[in-house]
């Protein structure tokens, strides 16, 4: 992750250099001058749990992953020393450049597509080819429109899954989105992966047909557009998380239930979780709400239902972010169960952790709590594979995974497809 557009060109170069230095010579030492002083690493940071890492980034620092409690963190050198005057042990496992050389390889890809070895991953064009296929082969049951634009003006597609596509019927609506942060691409496929399931499966899977046939399912496979295309622009991996708004707002602390209330965001305009200058101000997340707020029907919101689709840690996650209280106000211990029962069943078919979010750490101006606050839409969030991989490179899994890490979470959009009608 990456504080600035201005760190994002130092690291990037700092990566090259590592590729043609010397041996024996660090990427450190060939960086332009002044990049050394606020170089990022990775750490590993053990004994953790939802306080620590509350504020490990407070700090301005970085939770990229959590396993058991165990926490992989990227931080400056200065916010290292200031989480160890706090108590916690890290320990140095590699510094972000090296960790983005050594995930990208010395080959480049072609520009704006992703680095050899990972063509499976659809880029911003091919990613709209392949929606664009889906209607053309099953236009009675697909339909393609846009929720908006991006900051630099790309349509965020959506896709309408549902018998009579062309209605509006008056039936349980479940979303499905992908990609509010930048380079957790994984995501992507996974709302692609549901696309193609619910279509190409229709004629001959019963539980695929059952869904088409009662529910309206909606699938946005990129929220960040620009963010995902900026992340692969030179034909290898940046490690990109935000929009390209200035210098990057995050979206998923840019929603307007408790947005900055509670320590849980940055008001840095560098830091990884920069809420950005007021809630809804990234043109992303406004285009969003306003499509969820549009799903308003005779006073009644027709969605029932949502997975916000990120990456990674293997995790099933339900509000409240912004506190550690499972009861509190706008959760009623009935609607907090509900929650509990509906993740643990989903959890159990995929193999992920499942737990309230603020058990990760606290976060505030989330999405998942807009909408259960906002509308009562029963909303995860899903933190895909890996598990742990100790550092950037999980944001980048291999191509060959896509089809098994996708399909690994079927039964569990089964799950939420059914628990909508409930």
């Amino acid at each position: 992750m990456l504080k600035s557009r201005r760190k994002a060109v130092t690291v990037a170069a700092a990566a090259c250099l590592a590729l043609l230095a010397p041996a024996g010579v660090s990427a450190a030492q060939q960086a332009p001058p002044g990049a050394a002083s606020d170089e990022e690493a990775i750490y590993t940071v053990p004994h953790t749990d939802s306080g620590s890492r509350t504020e490990i980034h407070r700090t301005g620092a970085e939770v990229l992953a959590v396993s058991g409690d165990t926490a992989t963190v990227q931080a400056t050198r200065a916010q290292a020393e200031q989480l160890r005057a706090k108590g916690l042990r890290l320990d140095e496992r590699t510094t972000v450049a090296e960790a983005l050389a050594k995930r990208n390889g010395a080959t480049k890809g072609s520009a704006r597509d992703f680095p050899p070895g990972d063509a499976q991953y659809h880029n911003y064009d091919e990613m709209n080819a392949e929606l664009d296929g889906i209607v053309k082969n099953h236009p009675d049951i697909a339909a393609k429109s846009s929720i908006g634009k991006s900051f630099e003006g790309r349509d965020i597609p959506v896709l309408k899954i549902s018998r009579n596509v062309q209605q509006d019927e008056n039936e349980p609506e479940v979303l499905f989105d992908c990609n509010q942060h930048a380079r957790e691409h994984l995501t992507t496929e996974m709302c692609l992966h549901i696309a193609k399931r619910f279509t190409d499966g229709y004629p001959n899977d019963p539980t695929v047909k059952d869904a088409v046939d009662h529910r309206e399912i909606w699938i946005i496979p990129s929220v960040n557009p620009d963010g995902s295309s900026y992340d692969i622009e030179t034909g290898q991996y940046r490690g990109w998380r935000k929009n390209r708004q200035d210098t990057g707002t995050d979206l998923n602390r840019n929603w307007g239930y408790k947005w900055g209330c509670c320590g849980g965001a940055s008001n840095d305009p560098n830091a990884e979780d920069y809420r950005g200058p007021g809630a809804f101000s990234a043109p992303e997340t406004s285009a969003l709400r306003d499509f969820i707020n549009s799903r308003v029907v005779g006073g009644k919101q027709q969605i029932k239902a949502n997975i916000d689709f990120h990456t990674y840690s293997e995790l099933v996650l339900w509000p409240f972010g912004w506190t550690q209280d499972p009861v509190t106000d706008g959760m009623s211990q009935a609607e907090h169960d509900r929650f509990e029962r509906v993740g643990k069943e989903m959890a159990g078919t995929n193999g992920y952790t499942p737990e309230q979010s603020s058990a990760l750490y606290v976060t505030d101006g989330d999405i998942l709590d807009w909408e259960w606050a906002q509308h009562k839409i029963l909303a995860y969030t899903f933190e895909m594979y890996p598990k742990d991989s100790g550092g950037l490179d999980g944001f980048y899994p291999p191509g060959n995974v896509i089809d098994r890490e996708t399909a690994r979470n079927d039964k569990a959009v089964d799950i939420l497809l059914r628990e909508a009608g409930a």
